[in-house]
């Protein structure tokens, strides 16, 4: 018999909570360096090709997911979790892909 894992399941499709003015989806930094640039740069241009306000939330901030400056300002390192919040019309396909750009450490 094989041991419970001991490690959170990844959030998934299932994890996007409705809210009253949009959508919301809890994530986790996985990658040892944190938002640094590389993936801060990353996470502004995927949040860029969605037609909707994506915002993340860290220890009371909240900054422009389309704005690499507003991420690199939160300086959220590896194991933050952040709220990523997502309103109008693509903000569930939003959430989808960069909840997964999240889980696969922006690989």
């Amino acid at each position: 018999m094989t041991e419970p894992s001991m490690q959170a399941p990844s959030p998934g499709v299932d994890d996007i909570l409705t809210e009253q003015d949009g959508y919301c989806l809890r994530v986790r930094v996985l990658n040892e360096q944190g938002l640094h640039a590389r993936p801060a740069a990353r996470l502004s241009q995927e949040a860029q090709k969605f037609a909707c306000d994506i915002r993340l939330r860290h220890d009371g901030g909240d900054v422009d997911a389309k704005s690499i400056l507003d991420i690199l300002t939160m300086a959220a390192g590896q194991g933050s979790e952040l709220e990523v919040r997502a309103a109008g019309p693509e903000a569930m396909d939003a959430l989808r892909h960069l909840g997964h750009l999240f889980r696969n450490r922006f690989r």
